[in-house]
């Protein structure tokens, strides 16, 4: 009722969060209509219609809502505000992602669950799938598909940011709040163009790893565009049942393989060595930019020993020849410290990490509960906060030694604020809440096994893609029951959204409700 008065006696309605998913959904439009050129252009089925109705709907829908809403000047100034704008803009883009699936008959209507499972894996970036035959589908529909996790790599507030000036100071609060971590690690932007520069470097890389791919044998056009989306995403989707492992090529996970390393790599540093930034146009170019940061080092060091434990593992305890422990183990690991999630399950390999030692799998649940760094595409705590809750861990028991004498943390040089150390805290146990709590779900109500229920939660939580179990690369997430999967879903929102944006998207509306109780 506010809303339809507010329209028809003044013309606008002031709301953040209705003109920013006009804003978001609008920039859903040319890619779902790229998708419907390549579904009727490839003749692979007949699924343009579907993908051409949601682009109408998408355009239509975003802008009504850009025309009839209005940005209040003072309505983005505090965090609960921008942090709600940010998750129900992605609730809405996931939520259109549905409709190509049920037009399509990718899933039937009574199946709606599974067709939104699949749009919220796509745009958390998860990569975990209900499609159990995934070529079956048209080359538009799975494009789009790919895409899902393209737009939701760098958050589509980021995007809506780059056009959207009348946002100001709090559209760049939006882009640190879509890729949050260490206040001296976000993004410290200073104008539009910042922003602008940032999704370039996102498209830069992802034409990079498609020319990448292209140029290999094998590789059509079509799928090096379709796994550069999911890779720069760290999202891990594929065109195919056997994902990478369709290729059977060397050259292929390599190319990925970096692709996924760096992509898992804060991109505000990436920003510096190519762009410089402020006091940092120095260091452009310079590899100091990534060796100053604690974060990056920890990160490679977890990767690279993660990688050859691993490989040892596999090779001398599994007795897996060399060369292909080796290929294996190092495809698997960046997956997953990547939080990408691919698979390269083939002939004659050992991809199918599910058959691996206990101890193996146990470093690998490590690796899919840490995830990459901060101010990345990848998901999971973020190497950072893990470094800090070590550092609180080991602050304790000094004191415990030392009585009341005073050990800062810090994070290289830098001191770490007090008020940081319990964010990070809080979030650590915070996620690891959810993941008991998906876990318990997921068994107690959906009778679903343990391993894959604790490994699923985990992978959800840190939107990772495959789990171990019933789960795992060669299978897809229909293993759980309908319970299983509803839990596995909200985690994957949570786990994308970074926890703080999803209850404070509750908690906005509801102050906004109180305030007007009150006058």
């Amino acid at each position: 009722m506010r809303l339809s008065r507010a329209i028809f006696t003044e013309g606008v309605y002031e709301s953040a969060t209705l003109n920013v998913i006009g804003v978001a959904l609008l920039f859903l439009s040319p890619g779902l209509l790229v998708c419907t050129l390549v579904e009727w252009g490839s003749g692979s089925s007949h699924q343009e219609m579907a993908l051409l109705g949601t682009t109408c709907l998408t355009l239509v829908i975003g802008m009504s809502l850009r025309t009839i809403t209005s940005i209040a000047d003072d309505s983005m100034e505090k965090p609960k505000a921008v942090f709600s704008v940010v998750a129900w803009s992605w609730v809405s883009c996931a939520l259109v992602g549905v409709m190509p699936y049920l037009l399509g008959d990718v899933f039937a209507w009574s199946h709606f669950g599974n067709a939104l499972f699949e749009s919220i894996s796509g745009f958390s970036c998860t990569g975990s799938t209900v499609l159990e035959d995934i070529e079956s589908n048209g080359r538009g529909i799975l494009l789009w598909r790919q895409m899902t996790q393209w737009y939701g790599g760098m958050g589509m507030i980021v995007l809506g940011v780059t056009v959207l000036p009348n946002l100001g100071v709090g559209g760049l609060k939006l882009m640190a709040a879509e890729a949050p971590g260490h206040k001296s690690d976000k993004l410290k932007a200073k104008s539009i163009d910042t922003a602008k520069s940032l999704w370039v470097i996102y498209f830069g890389i992802t034409a990079v790893i498609t020319f990448a791919l292209w140029i290999l044998p094998n590789i059509s056009f079509y799928d090096a565009i379709a796994h550069g989306f999911s890779t720069v995403a760290t999202g891990g989707f594929s065109t195919y049942n056997a994902s990478i492992g369709h290729f059977n090529s060397y050259l292929a996970e390599l190319v990925i393989v970096v692709g996924m390393f760096i992509c898992a790599m804060n991109f505000n540093l990436q920003f510096i060595f190519l762009r410089g930034q402020g006091e940092n146009k120095a260091n452009r170019g310079k590899i100091k930019v990534f060796t100053d940061s604690s974060e990056w080092k920890l990160y490679v060091k977890i990767t690279l020993l993660t990688v050859f434990g691993v490989f040892l593992l596999n090779w001398l305890l599994d007795s897996a020849p060399v060369g292909i422990a080796f290929r294996d183990s190092l495809f698997n690991v960046v997956a997953l410290a990547s939080s990408t999630g691919f698979g390269n399950v083939r002939p004659n390999g050992i991809g199918d990490f599910v058959l691996w030692g206990t101890a193996t799998q146990l470093v690998l649940l490590f690796l899919m509960a840490v995830g990459g760094t901060v101010g990345s595409t990848s998901g999971g705590m973020k190497v950072l906060r893990m470094q800090i809750g070590l550092k609180a861990l080991r602050r304790e028991l000094k004191k415990l030694q030392h009585g009341k004498l005073v050990f800062p943390i810090k994070l290289g040089k830098t001191p770490v604020e007090d008020s940081i150390v319990a964010s990070a805290l809080g979030f650590i146990s915070l996620f690891i809440s959810f993941v008991i709590g998906g876990t318990l779900v997921a068994t107690v109500c959906g009778g679903d096994d343990f391993v894959s229920s604790l490994s699923g939660a985990i992978s959800a939580m840190s939107n990772m893609g495959p789990a171990l179990g019933d789960a795992g690369p060669t299978s897809n997430f229909l293993e759980f029951s309908r319970i299983g999967r509803a839990a596995l879903a909200v985690l994957m929102v949570v786990g994308r959204l970074e926890i703080y944006a999803v209850i404070l998207m509750f908690i906005a509306p509801a102050d906004r409700l109180k305030i007007r109780k009150q006058t």
